[in-house]
């Protein structure tokens, strides 16, 4: 734990369901306050390409670690009460949910900004490998500018709300 927050990371084949991940966040947090999540869906057109499928690959172990690191950096910066992030692996097709992030804290400002970092964090630091599959065979996803320029605007000092 990092300042007493309750941290999960699950990286994981199997569907997740929503509602029962916000109530275990919230039974961990014990506390009043707020919660912030985002849910990620699968995309059926990516840089205008059409999307069937996508296949996401991790090295076990090295994934999770990276991960439970984010969440230890959000708690770090905001005071989290718990903190869970949820990615999935394997084959997933368009409208599958792929990733889940929930954020305890007990002010809305600390749960909405912990939540958004976490996840532009996950987009830029966890060590997934995603190939989309479409009409014209597959192809490795590639960074992207736009996250890696999401992701530095907290390295810059800023973004620390409360």
């Amino acid at each position: 734990m990092a300042g007493g927050a309750v941290l999960h990371v699950s990286v994981q084949r199997d569907d997740f369901d929503v509602a029962a991940l916000q109530r275990t966040l919230l039974a961990g947090a014990q506390c009043e306050g707020g919660v912030a999540t985002f849910t990620g869906y699968v995309r059926s057109a990516n840089d205008r390409c059409q999307v069937h499928s996508m296949e996401l690959e991790h090295y076990p172990g090295m994934t999770q670690n990276s991960i439970r690191e984010i969440l230890r950096e959000s708690a770090q910066r905001w005071p989290v009460l718990a903190a869970t992030a949820v990615h999935r692996i394997g084959k997933l097709r368009p409208g599958d949910q792929i990733v889940w992030v929930g954020v305890a804290a007990a002010h809305r400002g600390a749960a909405f900004s912990a939540c958004e970092f976490i996840m532009d964090y996950l987009k830029t630091r966890a060590p997934f490998w995603k190939k989309e599959l479409g009409p014209d065979g597959g192809r490795w996803v590639e960074a992207r500018e736009h996250d890696t320029q999401r992701a530095a605007r907290w390295r810059e000092g800023g973004q620390r709300g409360v």
